[in-house]
């Protein structure tokens, strides 16, 4: 395998791995801090102990999360410092802002609400936990940025055979970054208010802190439920502003090979991209495509036959991934909506309960299918339109060293990965500790 190859790969695994760490932060802390809130306004003891338990869990994910994250940021100086010459005048100041501000913020705060529970009033204890919150998903809008950037490069200039930055304002408003933002982070509210809601159902369903893990359901469906339908509603117009601005890589999330008009859009199909066309296109829906696209049954949809073959993006799994996600993103608000119905007495709802739990999984996988979307659907361009990936990596690293530091950071990201699993399912299985809560 070349360099190219496997530098992608070292980063796509650990891009993966703490990527399913980051959505249940950005979500839990929200959950976490209203809890806390809900205690601080009713004084009711249930409240405290569903803060300390969800709590707990963020703790786990957070830490761990942190660890893998490390990892990501010297890439760009190992792997790809041809990437970072050129580009790192832009890409770098959104990162430094990230880890300079947002991050630490968020470190500092989370250390606070750790050790302030009987140091701090309740009101300054609650401040600290809000203040996490908003400061993880300020982490995520900046490095959101920086990858729409990426995607939409916007505010350089060329001097000095690089790109350089120009205008810090059209960076935080680019388009693009935005609808990522907005995507991203209501799929990450949905993953943790699903993480909620599949524990509560599996303790409700063994009878267990019965009143603990009612409220805690009943306090998570209608947060789940509207981020369901707002990533699902959003996720159509981003799908536009991904046609204006990468109209290759929608072709490519729906394997569209010939630019017509009144496009349209297929249930089912099976690609064949070595012949360009499709081998089964099965239940079309006249002008869907178009619609999707630019918001018009009879607009004008470019074929990936209208693209040089070298500036086409791998369309196989491109649209599997899309098509994956977009089944699952229809699936949630169903899911949502009828945890939602049954949020005052989830427990007469045994099938239901049975049900959540094994949802978990599905939102981190719908979230992982999407930024392989994102990400591969880019290719060939590291940089889209400006900067190729093959010219992107750093010249004096070999083969060999990248196949080294691949096979170590794999076992090492297994083992932390595994280890998130098995510790948020202890806890998770475990419940609250509080006696009384056992009893309820």
């Amino acid at each position: 395998m070349d360099i190219v190859s496997l530098s992608r790969l070292q980063f796509a695994m650990t891009t993966c791995v703490h990527f399913i760490f980051v959505p249940l932060t950005l979500g839990l802390s929200l959950l976490v801090a209203y809890m806390e809130t809900k205690y601080v306004r009713t004084k009711d003891e249930i409240y405290r102990q569903m803060t300390k338990f969800w709590g707990k869990l963020f703790l786990i994910n957070f830490a761990l999360g942190v660890v893998t994250g490390i990892a990501l940021e010297f890439q760009f100086g190992t792997n790809w410092s041809a990437y970072s010459m050129y580009v790192g005048d832009i890409f770098g100041s959104l990162l430094a802002i990230e880890a300079t501000v947002a991050f630490f913020l968020e470190s500092t705060f989370l250390g606070v609400w750790i050790f302030g529970w009987n140091r701090l009033s309740p009101r300054m204890h609650n401040a600290s936990i809000w203040l996490v919150a908003l400061a993880a998903n300020l982490s995520a809008f900046w490095i959101i940025m920086a990858n729409g950037w990426m995607q939409n490069p916007v505010g350089y200039i060329f001097g000095q055979g690089r790109a350089e930055l120009e205008s810090f304002t059209a960076l935080i408003r680019n388009e693009f970054a935005w609808h990522q933002f907005i995507h991203t982070l209501s799929a990450s509210f949905v993953l943790s208010g699903f993480f909620v809601l599949g524990i509560s159902a599996y303790h409700l369903l063994r009878r267990q802190n019965m009143n603990f893990f009612r409220k805690s359901f009943r306090l998570a469906a209608p947060f789940t439920l509207v981020f369901a339908i707002l990533v699902l509603v959003q996720g159509h117009t981003h799908g536009s502003n991904v046609a204006k601005h990468q109209p290759e890589k929608m072709a490519a999330m729906d394997s569209h090979w010939e630019t017509q008009t009144w496009a349209p859009q297929y249930l089912f199909v099976i690609p064949d991209p070595a012949n360009e066309r499709n081998r089964v296109e099965f239940l079309p829906i006249p002008g869907g495509l178009s619609l999707l696209a630019h918001h018009s049954f009879d607009a004008e949809v470019t074929g990936l036959r209208d693209f040089p073959e070298q500036d086409r993006p791998p369309v196989m799994v491109t649209f599997l991934s899309f098509r994956t996600m977009v089944g699952l993103g229809v699936l949630f608000p169903l899911l949502a909506a009828w945890a939602w119905i049954r949020r005052k007495d989830p427990s007469r709802s045994p099938c239901l309960l049975k049900v959540l739990p094994w949802i978990i999984p599905l939102p981190y996988i719908a979230i992982q299918l999407g930024w392989i979307v994102a990400e591969l659907g880019r290719q060939p361009w590291i940089v889209y339109g400006m900067m190729r990936t093959s010219d992107a990596v750093s010249p004096g690293v070999s083969s060999g060293q990248v196949t080294g530091s691949l096979i170590g950071f794999t076992l090492i990201y297994a083992l932390l990965a595994g280890l998130c699993i098995f510790l948020l399912t202890k806890y998770a299985r475990q419940g609250p500790k509080d006696p009384a809560l056992s009893r309820a």
